[in-house]
């Protein structure tokens, strides 16, 4: 489809185009990269992280996330302006050029990798691969009918990034908590997806909201309960206690509430689920945290 030619804009209306297309403005993505990542780094360290790292891995995290963003209104710029939520977004609307977002994706992910040089081969190793996953899940939405999958591998790349800094090495806690994160981003990005389904069945995307079809409600459920046995499996891994599995209970407790917004289907509500898995997060991470704390 034919781009229109972008606006002229003033330095400050430019400005907020690429902060509306990085989703500075929306920090949920950045917090659901986020917390698994600190997860990670605090199950590798021992409850006890290197302050460098958590700095490199929180600004890296930022960068990545923003840099995905603009890929994907790159590669969705054609599909957005048939959706109600996404027709504003400053690539498709034609206030930006589709190339000014390709560079910007570039430059984030070149500044998301320099900041790890310093760290052993192969956190730098996975880092390219994280860098791979966020700029080509756009594109899965087009063949897979579970693209949240692959968004949870994505999202989650941190976990092994962050055992390899501190380790140089990836046990299988590792890989345990990866899973964990995987079913973790099906659930909340089914509900995310269960927003714009009437939208997106018109238009011939993928998603997992359709793939499930009259199940999705109990596919989001059975997806946290398997997120929260990986997770409490990866807790034994590490030898944590009580307070971690209290953690869990909270965050079982928010799943559980995310079945009462999401039983109807009502769009608004699907997205306030969405929007609270950041507490979930935070949920686990807050056990982890006391239970090494206390320990």
């Amino acid at each position: 489809m034919q781009m229109t030619e972008p606006a002229a804009l003033t330095l400050r209306e430019r400005l907020g185009c690429y902060i509306q297309l990085t989703r500075l403005n929306k920090p949920i993505g950045i917090l659901l990269l986020l917390w698994p990542t600190l997860w990670a780094i605090w199950i590798a360290s021992n409850g006890q992280p290197d302050l460098s790292i958590i700095l490199v891995f929180v600004t890296g995290t930022v960068l990545m996330r923003s840099a995905g963003c603009a890929i994907n209104d790159y590669a969705d710029r054609d599909f957005d302006r048939h959706v109600a939520r996404t027709k504003e977004r400053p690539v498709t609307s034609g206030r930006i050029a589709p190339w000014e977002a390709v560079m910007v994706a570039v430059v984030l992910s070149l500044l998301s990798l320099s900041l790890i040089l310093t760290f052993n081969k192969l956190t730098f190793a996975l880092a390219c691969v994280a860098a791979f996953l966020a700029g080509s899940y756009p594109f899965t939405k087009r063949f897979l009918a579970i693209p949240q999958a692959y968004l949870g591998i994505a999202f989650g790349f941190g976990i092994p990034m962050a055992f390899a800094a501190v380790l140089n090495a990836l046990p299988a806690v590792a890989w345990v908590l990866l899973l964990a994160n995987i079913f973790w981003a099906i659930a909340y990005d089914t509900e995310y997806a269960m927003v714009d389904r009437e939208d997106d069945l018109k238009i011939g995307i993928k998603t997992s909201a359709i793939t499930f079809g009259r199940f999705d409600v109990a596919a989001v459920m059975i997806c946290y309960g398997m997120t929260l046995v990986l997770l409490g499996i990866a807790g034994r891994m590490a030898g944590l206690g009580w307070i971690y599995v209290v953690g869990l209970m909270v965050a079982a407790a928010i799943a559980g509430y995310h079945f009462t917004l999401i039983r109807q289907r009502e769009r608004m509500n699907c997205f306030k689920a969405f929007l609270h898995n950041n507490w979930l997060g935070a949920a686990v991470f807050v056990g982890i945290l006391l239970d090494y704390f206390l320990q």
